[in-house]
């Protein structure tokens, strides 16, 4: 099983943000910004604060899909 934040992307340009606003906006570092760029197991606290600034559920940032 692996992890996609392709959802988190999308919403990203539909709300018309940037990845460094969200970064701002949260207080995520930049070294968890870049996991998530490269769709790695991120700490569910920081997929909590991004739900929040971003008024959404955990299932609109991110899916689990099959191991290619």
């Amino acid at each position: 099983m692996a992890v996609s934040y392709k959802r988190l992307w999308k919403m990203l340009i539909d709300k018309d943000m940037r990845k460094t606003d969200l970064r701002q906006a949260t207080g995520i570092s930049t070294s968890s910004l870049a996991k998530l760029g490269r769709n790695e197991n991120i700490n569910t606290e920081i997929l909590v604060k991004i739900c929040k600034v971003l008024e959404c559920d955990i299932g609109d940032i991110m899916e689990v899909t099959e191991d290619e």
